[in-house]
This record gives C-alpha cells, structure tokens and sequence, in this order.
C-alpha cells in the first residue's frame, strides 16, 4: 500500500478536526429531504473542496490520491451520507470537469467560487427516456452563431436544487456517434434552464435529486469545456475520478461499520465471555476486515495507475465490484 507522507497526514488530520461539524443536526437531515445549508458552511470553511484544485484559483493543489485519503477519513468520521455525496458531486461533476477540460478565462470566471463552495457544482447526463446511456441522450445543443441553443430534459441531477453551475452534456452532432456529444457549463441564471422539484434519492434525504429543463437556452461557445464533439472525453474523466472518490468515501464508511462490530464483539458477552472469542463471529470480523483492505488497495492502486496515465477501464470495473461487495455485506450499497 501507499506510504502516506507526514504533510498528507497533517493535512489530513486538519480537515478531519472539521468533520464533527460536518455531522451536526445529522437526525434532522435524515428525517428531510434537504440540502444541507448549515454543514455546507463548515465544508466551505474547512477548506476540502479545494483539495484537488491548482493554488492559482484557489485550491489546495493536492493529488488524486492525497485527495482520496483525505475523502476515506471523510466516509469514516461524518455520518451524514448525504452531505459526503453533496462534497464528492461538487468537487468532481463540476470542478475536475472545469480545471481538466475549461479554458483559462472559464476557469478564473468560476473555478475560484468552487473551490470556495459559493457556487454549488453538479452535471446534468441522465435522461428520462435513456437513463445514463450517454450514447442515447436526446438533449441537444444547435449552433447559433456565437453560441449554441440547447434543448431537452435531465433527470436525478445530484445538488440540482441548489446548485448554481452544472455541466451540462448535450447532442451537437447526431450523426457523429460518439464524437457527437459537448459539454458545456451553465449557470443557473441562464435564460431557458429551469429546474424540477426536489427528488429524494433512497438513503441519500440530505442530497436531493431534481430535474433539469433546457428550454432553447443560450449558451456561449466559450463555454465549452474541451472542445465541440468531446463531451464523451470529459466524462469519462470525470466518471473515473467520480468513482475513485466515491467509492473511497465509501471505504471510510465500512471501516466507521467495522470499528463498532469490533467494539460491540469485546463488549458483548454470551456463556461467560465475549461473543468476538466466538469462532463464527471472529470469522464474520476477519472476513470484513480483509474486505475492506482488498477494496481500498484496488481503489487506490487504480488511482495510481490513472495517475500515471495508463488505461483503467477494467481495474475500475474490479474495484467497483470489490468495494460495492464488501459494502452490501454492511448495507452500505454505493451507487455511481
């Protein structure tokens, strides 16, 4: 495994002293489907949006992998799913989409409040009639001089009731297959976008869902992110990061689960001794616990192998499995 370096724990550590505040009021957004107002402060005061971003615009100019480490600590110590679905679709739909894919003047307009957390990010790809099938997507995006006219519908857009920039993937070229899908960024303000009602997401009350309505609405060449016909390029970048992060988010929570298997089997005593000396609950902790390292060493030594450039596509499939397996076996299902 990776040998964190002292200025990764210390960072890590910092952040950490906030996650406390990250669950406060927790029972409440359990009961609502509501975003998260309050803790949101403290998320944009305890500075991890700004992880993953240059120092140019704000950031904090951490690795893929530093990142990670500090999301796991995340999944273990705040216990308000929602709100850690809310960071890692913030961080990730918008901002990594923005710093890899936008040009320099789009990224001084918006990075900088990203990284802050004043403008909330999301994306818009899922559609009612072909689901995440980006190949299938209907929304389109027609040249109009210096700006494209964009129509169509999204559906479970995660942050979409509060979020004030989406990137939004649309049609340009229908016939073009694959190179025929451009993602744009849009603000909330732009005439002829418009946004359904809150959507609870199961288990997720504190990250409502929402649709998203493109009613011939106006948005400007420049701001593209990649270029015209790259939209798919983006998201798999952005899918890919989306995954490593969430699923690590994830790790964090089967370890917050094993920790009070493990404390609950020394307190809990059966026959004169602790069930934990038991032989079939010993081997339900060990088999969790090697689970658990399995999941966060495919998560990360895929992150490495990203990093380096080198294709994913089956090591990303594989740490899904291992990690959502591990998860259902605590309840915890990971969706992305």
């Amino acid at each position: 495994m990776i040998a964190w370096s002292k200025d990764d724990e210390r960072l890590k550590e910092g952040i950490s002293l906030w996650f406390g505040k990250f669950d406060e009021d927790r029972p409440r957004y359990g009961r609502e489907p509501a975003f998260p107002r309050e803790p949101w402060l403290a998320v944009m005061e305890s500075g991890i949006l700004r992880l993953p971003f240059d120092e140019k615009w704000g950031g904090l100019g951490q690795s893929l992998l530093t990142t990670m480490y500090v999301l796991e600590e995340l999944g273990r110590c705040c216990r308000n799913t929602g709100l850690n679905f809310g960071i890692t679709t913030h961080m990730v739909s918008t901002g990594v989409a923005l710093q890899r894919f936008g040009s320099t003047a789009l990224k001084d307009a918006h990075l900088p409040q990203v990284c802050a957390g004043t403008a909330v990010g999301t994306h818009a790809v899922t559609e009612p009639d072909s689901g995440s099938d980006a190949l299938g997507m209907r929304t389109t995006a027609t040249a109009d001089g210096d700006c494209y006219r964009l129509s169509g519908a999204k559906a479970f857009v995660g942050n979409g009731p509060v979020a004030d920039l989406v990137v939004v993937y649309a049609r340009t070229e229908p016939a073009a297959g694959p190179l025929g899908v451009t993602a744009f960024l849009v603000a909330r303000d732009t005439p002829g976008l418009t946004f359904g009602d809150p959507v609870e997401g199961t288990g997720l009350k504190s990250a409502p869902l929402c649709s998203l309505f493109l009613d011939d609405c106006r948005v400007p060449r420049t701001h593209i992110l990649g270029r015209v016909g790259a939209g798919l390029l983006v998201l798999d970048h952005v899918r890919t990061w989306e995954i490593l992060c969430c699923f690590i988010v994830g790790t964090g929570e089967i370890r917050r689960r094993l920790d009070r298997c493990v404390a609950y089997a020394g307190e809990r005593s059966a026959f004169g001794r602790s069930v934990g000396g038991f032989q079939a609950v010993a081997k339900r902790i060990v088999d969790m616990k090697i689970g658990l390292e399995m999941s966060r060493k495919w998560l990360y030594d895929t992150a490495e192998k990203f990093t380096a450039g080198r294709k994913v596509t089956a090591d990303l499939a594989t740490a899904k499995l291992v990690a959502d397996r591990i998860a259902a076996t605590l309840g915890l299902g990971r969706a992305a």
